[in-house]
Formats: C-alpha cells, sequence, structure tokens
C-alpha cells in the first residue's frame, strides 16, 4: 500500500520539483498538486490523505497556519526557502522540514521518515482492532473467553487447563495450539507446561512466578523470556 499526499505550493516551479523527486519514491503516490491553498482545503474536505508537503511562505494564508486550521492534519512535510519556521513546524509536529533547494537525496530521507511514522500507525491500528477475546472449544461446547479473564495455562497431556479468574476450562490441545491462540504481546510461555498472563504475575523468584499466590515453574528453557518479561 502507497502513502498518498499531495503538495502545496504558490510557485509552479516548485512543485515541479517535488513531482520529479516524488516520481522517484517508490511508495508515494501524490494526488494532486496546488498552487491555491484554498483549493487543496476543498480537496482535503473530501479526500483522506496520508502526508502534506506545504510551503510556508503563500500569499493568502501561511502554511503554519493552514496546517492549524485542519481538524485533523495528515503527517507534513514543510517545504521552504526560510529556516526561521523550524521551531514553530516541529511544535506542530511536523515529520521534517525542507530547505529549498533541496536534493532528491534529502527529499527521499523525509518521506522514509514519514513512511516509517505511517508503518507505526499502521501496526498499532492493527492492535487495536484486534479482539480481546478467543473462542475456546471445550466438550461439545464452545465458550468466549475473555483475554484479561486468564490467569495462566496448564498442560495436561493431550488437554490444557485455562485458569480463569473465576473458573477452569480445559480443552483437547496441544500447549503449542493454545499458544497460537494468544496474543503474543499479552502471554508468555514460561515452561513446557505453563503459559501466564504477563500481567496477573504477582511476584517473581529464581523458580517460580507467583499469580494469587500460585507458583508457576519457570522451565530452564525458558529462563531467558522469563528475565526479558520481568525486565
Amino acid at each position: 500500500m502507497k502513502l498518498t499526499a499531495i503538495a502545496i505550493d504558490d510557485e509552479p516551479v516548485a512543485l515541479a520539483v517535488i513531482k520529479n523527486h516524488a516520481a522517484m519514491v517508490p511508495f508515494l503516490d501524490i494526488k494532486g498538486y496546488f498552487t491555491n491553498a484554498f483549493e487543496a482545503i476543498d480537496f482535503l474536505s473530501r479526500e483522506k490523505i496520508d502526508l502534506l508537503f506545504l510551503d510556508i511562505k503563500m500569499p493568502d494564508i501561511s502554511g503554519l497556519d493552514f496546517l492549524s486550521s485542519l481538524p485533523q492534519p495528515p503527517m507534513t512535510i514543510f517545504t521552504t526557502a526560510y529556516s526561521e519556521h523550524a521551531v514553530k513546524s516541529f511544535e506542530l509536529d511536523a515529520v521534517d522540514y525542507l530547505l529549498k533547494p533541496f536534493s532528491l537525496i534529502r527529499f527521499m530521507k523525509a518521506c522514509n521518515k514519514a513512511h516509517n511514522l505511517w508503518q507505526l500507525k499502521q501496526q498499532s491500528v492493527l492492535v487495536k482492532e484486534a479482539p480481546d477475546y478467543i473462542f475456546l472449544k471445550s466438550g461439545y461446547e464452545q465458550f468466549k473467553i475473555v483475554l484479561d479473564d486468564i490467569l495462566y495455562l496448564e498442560s495436561a497431556g493431550n488437554y490444557v487447563n485455562f485458569i480463569l479468574k473465576d473458573r477452569r476450562l480445559i480443552s483437547r490441545l496441544s500447549m503449542q495450539e493454545a499458544t497460537d491462540l494468544l496474543p503474543v504481546e499479552n502471554f508468555t510461555r514460561v515452561h513446557r507446561s505453563y503459559i501466564v498472563a504477563n500481567n496477573k504475575i504477582e511476584r517473581a523468584d529464581r523458580t517460580s512466578l507467583y499469580i494469587k499466590n500460585i507458583p508457576i515453574p519457570i522451565g530452564a528453557a525458558y529462563a531467558s523470556l522469563v528475565d526479558k518479561l520481568l525486565g
């Protein structure tokens, strides 16, 4: 998926430079070039973009005021011949500040910063959208289990016991299958036979973790994971 963008500058020559540079950036898709800031505002009211290339010194409205007027501004890279506005631009959370005339290499560096930030935002959205529950088969029934209700899991032969806040459920699973059911950022396998909910650990010593005063053994093969988990 490409990073969508528009460019705003009252000088057509400056827009031509951005257009030429942008053609060399494979992940960038420029949807429009505007010499009139108010036409750009109209475009932004209809279209959602990820990135804005924005001049600061424009006749009708400054780039700084333009950005401040947007209720949900996209990521912004300022393009200007004036260095004195740099501090103010970063107060507005600008991704970068390009001083004219800027090279292709400098332009690509700014685009890479924006792309990396965009990818982090996409990952954050995916995490937020991940469900906070799983469905677990126990016997002939399927049970909806809220992840925050899970204290730990314990292997029992060909089954796994899910120890919850108010009950326990047993399911015919291997420990690997149980591990694959759970988000890795919230649960850690600490022993061949145990998986714990990270935020339910109350204390630890050299051999065990404790959840509700129940000792969970730390397996030698998992000690480094536990050390990383406990910081």
